[in-house]
C-alpha cells in the first residue's frame, strides 16, 4: 500500500471517497426498489411470491412461507456443537452488556402537586433483517435480537431470504432461536423490508426495521422510514487505526485485512506517527495477501480505500480521527486509554494490542450494528434505546397552574396562538 502524508488535502479526499460508498448515494436503484415496495403494497403476498420466485428462485406459499417448529429442530442437527456452544457464549455476553442499557420509568412530585415524569415503553413489534447467500452472518441476527429482547419487545419478527432449496442457513436459523426470534419469514431482499413495513396476509406490520443488507434493502429502508422507524441506512465496513511506534506491525496488518475482506467497498486505513510502522504495515500485508482466501477482494478494497497516512504529530492525527468518524477505531498506542479521551466520534473503539476489531464483531458484547460513512458524527451503536418509546408525563394541581397561567398566556399570546392562551386562562375566570 502506498504511504501519504497525512494532510487537510488528502483527508479531505478520502472523506469523499468513502461518501460515495454510501447508499444514498445510489439512486440509480432506487426507481427499482419503489416499483418493489409499491408492489407489495398494493398486492401482498402475491406479490411476496412473485418477487422471491424471481430473486431467490424459490416457491412460497401462505403454508410456507413462515419457518416451522421442525425446520428449527432440522437445524439444530446441522449445526455443529462447537458452533452451538460458541453462539451461546456470545449471546451470554450481548445480553449482559446490552441489561445494563436498560432504562426505567422515572416520576417526580413536589409539595404544590406538580407530577413530572418519563414512561418508558418497548415498541410492540420489532422487524429483523437478516441477509443471505454469501453474506449470512449468524452474529447480526444475536446483535440485532438481544436488544429487542431486552428492551421488553413482546414480538420479534425475522425476515431472511431463502436458499434455492427454500431452506434457511442453519446457524442462521440456530442463532435466531437461540436469541428469542418469535417468528421467522423466508423472504429477503427489498421485498422482506416492504412487506415488515406494510404487512401482508402472512408477514405482519411491525413498528421498527433493523438489520443490515444490500444495496436494495438499504434503499428500502430509507423509502419506508416514516411508515415504520429504522435503525440507520448502513453503508460498508469501515476500520481505522490510530497507531504509534510502539504498536506491532504484524497484528496492525492483520486488523487492516480483517476489515478490507469484508466487501470491494470496505475501508481499512491507518493513521500513525511512525513512519516507519507504516513501512511495516505495508510490508506485512503483502505478505498476509497470497495466504488469504478473499485476497481479490482485499486487493480491490485497499486499492480504492486503503490508505496509510503520516501523521506530524498526534494532535494531526486525532483531528483526522475525528473528522473521519470511522464505524471501528482501534487504537494502538503506548497509551491507548489517554488517547482515548481525545476521540470525540467513532462507532466503536477498540483499546490496545489484545483488543482487535472481530472481537467486537462477535463476541465482547457491544452491540456490532455500527454507523458508517461519517455518520457516527451524529449516530450511536445499535442499543436497547433503540426498541423503546419514552412518553413525557405530566399532572399540575389546581394551586400549581394557577401560578404558572400568567406565564403560559404571556408566551402564547407571544406567538399570536390565543387558543392557547385560552385554555389555561378559562379555568381561572369567575
Amino acid at each position: 500500500m502506498e504511504i501519504e502524508k497525512l494532510n487537510e488535502e488528502n483527508i479531505k479526499t478520502l472523506l469523499t471517497k468513502l461518501l460515495k460508498r454510501s447508499p444514498i448515494s445510489y439512486g440509480r436503484y432506487e426507481a427499482s426498489v419503489n416499483e418493489i415496495i409499491k408492489n407489495i403494497r398494493e398486492r401482498g403476498d402475491a406479490a411476496v411470491f412473485e418477487l422471491e420466485k424471481k430473486f431467490d428462485k424459490v416457491d412460497l406459499t401462505p403454508e410456507n412461507i413462515r419457518v416451522s417448529d421442525e425446520e428449527i429442530k432440522e437445524a439444530y442437527t446441522k449445526v455443529d456443537e462447537k458452533l452451538l456452544n460458541v453462539i451461546r457464549k456470545s449471546l451470554k455476553n450481548i445480553r449482559s452488556f446490552h441489561e445494563k442499557q436498560r432504562q426505567n420509568s422515572w416520576f417526580t412530585t413536589d409539595e404544590k402537586g406538580i407530577f413530572l415524569g418519563q414512561k418508558v415503553t418497548p415498541i410492540a413489534i420489532a422487524g429483523v433483517y437478516v441477509p443471505g447467500g454469501k453474506a449470512a452472518y449468524p452474529s447480526s441476527v444475536l446483535m440485532n435480537i438481544v436488544p429487542a429482547k431486552v428492551a421488553g419487545v413482546p414480538r420479534i419478527v425475522m425476515c431472511t431470504p431463502p436458499g434455492a432449496d427454500g431452506k434457511i442457513y442453519p446457524p442462521t436459523l440456530v442463532a435466531a432461536h437461540e436469541a428469542g426470534a418469535d417468528e421467522i419469514y423466508k423472504v429477503g431482499g427489498a421485498q422482506a423490508i416492504a412487506a415488515m413495513a406494510f404487512g401482508t396476509e402472512s408477514v405482519p406490520k411491525v413498528d421498527k426495521i433493523v438489520g443490515p443488507g444490500n444495496i436494495y434493502v438499504a434503499l428500502a429502508k430509507k423509502a419506508v422510514f416514516g411508515y415504520v422507524s429504522i435503525d440507520s441506512i448502513a453503508g460498508p465496513s469501515e476500520i481505522l487505526i490510530l497507531a504509534d511506534e510502539t504498536a506491532n506491525a504484524h497484528y496492525v496488518a492483520a486488523d487492516l485485512l480483517s476489515q478490507a475482506e469484508h466487501d470491494e467497498l470496505a475501508a481499512a486505513n491507518l493513521i500513525t506517527t511512525s513512519e516507519q510502522l507504516a513501512k511495516d504495515v505495508s510490508r506485512e500485508i503483502d505478505g498476509y495477501l497470497p495466504k488469504l482466501s478473499r485476497a481479490d477482494i482485499i486487493r480491490k478494497s485497499l486499492e480504492n480505500y486503503g490508505h496509510l497516512f503520516v501523521a506530524e504529530n498526534k494532535e494531526d492525527a486525532y483531528d483526522a480521527v475525528n473528522q473521519i468518524a470511522s464505524e471501528h477505531l482501534e487504537i494502538v498506542t503506548k497509551d491507548p486509554f489517554l488517547d482515548m479521551t481525545k476521540v470525540k466520534n467513532a462507532g466503536a473503539i477498540f483499546l490496545g494490542t489484545w483488543s482487535s476489531e472481530p472481537l467486537g464483531d462477535y463476541f465482547a458484547g457491544p452491540n456490532h450494528v455500527l454507523p458508517t460513512n461519517g455518520t457516527a458524527k451524529f449516530f450511536s451503536a445499535l442499543c436497547v434505546d433503540d426498541f423503546v418509546k419514552k412518553s413525557s408525563i405530566i399532572s399540575y394541581s389546581e394551586e400549581a397552574l394557577r401560578e404558572a397561567a400568567g406565564d403560559i398566556q404571556d408566551f402564547a399570546e407571544c406567538e399570536g396562538l390565543t387558543a392557547h392562551a385560552n385554555s389555561v386562562k378559562v379555568r381561572f375566570e369567575k
